[in-house]
């Protein structure tokens, strides 16, 4: 399973600046929310799929936080890992301190600073035989990578470091088919409940 088709809501960008928003499942009004918010809904390879081109990053970010405060009214289900909608006016000038870079089941992460190399470590990260990045731990499916990833990016955050999540997709044109399974409409004869009885 993709990273992508885990939580009911997942947000991310494409390396040349596009934010994308895929639905992982029916959310009433999301649709309408997310439209209303700029997004451009389009059916990609199996998925539903809204896409925002890119933009003055402000902009951006205001776009995708309408969005997603719609769409938390509905599900807490929700994962971004999208650094274009990433936007603070204090945010210094220069690289992340982190950065994630995403790919075939595998997590590697640079880190600029102590700080974020002590965290790192502190979420279960381990540096590389060369010690210039840092992996996860061997063994953990893409739902704990998925889980490592939104824990380490959050915790730095909050300690004001920044982290940028390259998820490795180029292009909306590369985001890949859904793997998750659709439910198969019910066949056979459609049985409707007896009335209930009126008893006196």
């Amino acid at each position: 399973m993709s990273l992508l088709d885990i939580p009911d809501v997942f947000i991310g960008s494409t390396d040349d600046g596009h934010t994308f928003v895929i639905l992982n499942r029916p959310i009433r009004d999301a649709d309408r929310l997310l439209t209303d918010a700029g997004f451009l809904p389009r059916e990609h390879h199996g998925r539903r799929l809204h896409l925002l081109p890119p933009g003055i990053a402000q902009d951006v970010h205001e776009r995708a936080g309408v969005a997603m405060y719609g769409l938390l009214a509905h599900t807490h289900d929700l994962v971004d890992l999208s650094w274009t909608t990433r936007w603070s006016p204090d945010q210094p000038a220069g690289g992340p301190d982190l950065h994630f870079q995403v790919r075939d089941g595998t997590v590697a992460v640079t880190a600029s600073t102590t700080a974020a190399r002590l965290l790192l470590e502190q979420h279960g990260f381990v540096p590389t035989a060369d010690g210039a990045s840092y992996r996860t731990r061997d063994g953990l499916d893409e739902r704990q990578l998925l889980s490592a990833v939104t824990a380490a990016e959050a915790h730095a955050y909050t300690h004001g470091l920044s982290a940028r999540v390259h998820l490795g997709i180029p292009t909306p044109a590369d985001i890949p088919a859904s793997t998750r399974r659709r439910s198969a409409p019910a066949t056979g004869p459609r049985i409707t409940p007896s009335a209930p009885r009126r008893t006196r």
